[in-house]
């Protein structure tokens, strides 16, 4: 009994023994699923992100980039079949002929025909008679048809020939005779391109974005073999006389007590780098009130020197998310504003990501615009702006606040939703801080407008030649930027600036500026 007692005893141990086997291999086989799960959680949380950054990249590769938000489709509609059928077409296009018809059918006016749109009259006119082909001897003529069409002549040179009558004056008491002649006034010396011809090589260059060696084509065709360095040569030359009108312009924006700034990319040829191009940055500034641009040229993006004046500025600054502004939010002499179209742009991108969530807020910012498009349109003051926005804008921005907070933590930080949240509570006070006074604006998109020839220049011309070549680039997008906000002739400004800004006071350089001058003295 006792011997069986004791197989007894060993089998139960045996069986304990391998059921605690059992168990630990169990307990590892468990633990290995839960890191396999939370390797396929992470991967398809991986998966999730990088299909979402290809469906982007293809937006921008295939697609058009637009910031309008539009609710999305209901889903329960039927997709239509991709090949219309012959009878379809057909009748579509009977439909559409039937339409035509009747929409040209001749009937019998109501009221007298306007006629074609006038020909402005202070255009030269050139007559072309044009006799019928048969033998009008002997006949009365009873009247004309006269038909008038806008046509163009291509630009052509010319020479300016300036001739000064030398005089002497009789001798006086002493035998002494004085020569007289009137003084040659030319703003560059000894340079044969008059102003209106620079102005035209710098429009040429800094607002239809032609390479000079286009604008040297164009003159060779007319007639002229200019050499390359004879063209160089005239735009250093032209930019220099330029540049303490820039200086000046400069000063009066650094004087602005509201400014939009942002920064933009530009290459630069550079002798010590060979075979490659610097990377420098145009850094902007706009002006609303007087609508004043300012590009300058600094070698990095590095906010230190671009910015630094802001020490001792006293007034609103506004710009894009870039972090080297963030420490703007801390100076107590600034007011810091954030760009609300570059918050939309977040949610924007999320909407694959977070349809609901991405919407909700998409469509509360659509009525923040919508109350300043009606404030545009009414055509109020800053003063009535101010208390529209107050009235009709902060509520909904509460609302958005509200929602940001009550949905922040749902959602993983580094998704496009999350990222939109994040976007918006770090920068939450500046992009209220346009509610403060109505002189300010919701985005920042005035200074992107203003840096849209930058873009296109940089497509054509590729690069700058040199550092000072990128500064008087700087220096022309600057003016031609203020002429276009205020609606300003670029090539009448130039040329009369050119023309005048030696004999200007250097008090008076002020009023050759587009923002400031009077366009009665060119126009």
């Amino acid at each position: 009994m006792s011997n069986q007692q004791e197989n007894n005893d060993l089998s139960i141990g045996s069986l304990k023994a391998k059921i605690a086997i059992l168990e630990n291999k169990l307990d590892e086989k468990e633990s290995t699923i839960a890191k396999q799960s939370s390797e396929i959680n992470k991967l398809t949380t991986d998966f999730g992100a990088v299909k979402f950054q290809n469906e982007q990249l293809r937006r921008m590769i295939f697609g058009s980039k637009r910031e309008r938000f539009e609710s999305e489709i209901d889903s329960q509609q039927l997709a239509l079949e991709f090949e219309p059928k012959t009878a379809e077409i057909e009748e579509t296009v009977k439909a559409e002929r039937e339409l035509i018809r009747v929409a040209y059918e001749r009937k019998k006016p109501k009221k007298k025909h306007q006629g074609r749109l006038a020909l402005p009259s202070h255009l030269p006119v050139v007559e072309t008679i044009i006799e019928p082909p048969e033998d009008t001897a002997g006949m009365v003529c009873i009247g004309r048809e006269i038909t008038e069409e806008l046509d163009y002549t291509p630009a052509t040179l010319h020479v300016n020939r300036i001739i000064r009558p030398k005089y002497i004056t009789k001798e006086d008491e002493c035998g002494n005779q004085k020569q007289i002649i009137a003084e040659l006034n030319r703003p560059i010396a000894k340079c044969i391109a008059s102003t209106a011809l620079l102005a035209m090589i710098f429009i040429n260059k800094y607002i239809y974005h032609l390479p000079l060696y286009r604008t040297l084509n164009q003159i060779k065709r007319m007639g002229v073999p200019l050499p390359s360095s004879t063209l160089e040569s005239w735009v250093k030359l032209g930019s220099q006389l330029l540049l303490p009108l820039y200086a000046v312009h400069r000063l009066y924006v650094f004087r602005e007590i509201y400014q939009m700034i942002d920064e933009s990319p530009i290459k630069v040829q550079d002798r010590g780098k060979k075979g490659a191009c610097h990377q420098g940055y145009m850094w902007v500034r706009y002006a609303p009130l007087s609508k004043s641009v300012l590009f300058e040229y600094y070698n990095s993006r590095s906010t230190k020197g671009p910015i630094d004046d802001l020490s001792t500025f006293t007034g609103y600054v506004q710009t894009d998310g870039y972090s080297g502004y963030t420490y703007l939010a801390s100076l107590h002499n600034i007011t810091h504003l954030s760009c609300w179209a570059h918050a939309r742009r977040y949610f924007e991108k999320a909407l694959a990501n977070d349809t609901e969530r991405a919407s909700t807020v998409l469509k509360l910012i659509q009525l923040l615009y919508a109350i300043e498009a009606l404030a545009r349109e009414s055509g109020l003051s800053p003063a009535e702006r101010h208390e529209l926005r107050l009235e009709k804008s902060l509520p909904i921005i509460n609302e958005i606040g509200q929602y940001i907070q009550e949905e922040r933590n749902k959602v993983t930080p580094k998704s496009p939703i999350g990222k939109a949240f994040e976007y918006c509570a770090n920068r939450w006070i500046s992009l209220q801080n346009y509610l403060t006074d109505g002189i300010l604006e919701i985005d920042s998109n005035l200074i992107e407008n203003s840096i849209r020839p930058l873009a296109l220049g940089r497509k054509n011309y590729l690069f700058a030649g040199s550092h000072d070549a990128a500064k008087h680039i700087a220096m022309f997008y600057s003016f031609f930027g203020t002429c276009s906000k205020n609606n300003i002739d670029p090539q009448k400004w130039l040329t009369y600036v050119m023309a005048n800004i030696n004999d200007t006071k250097k008090s008076q350089l002020k009023y050759l500026l587009p923002q400031f001058i009077d366009e009665n003295l060119f126009g």
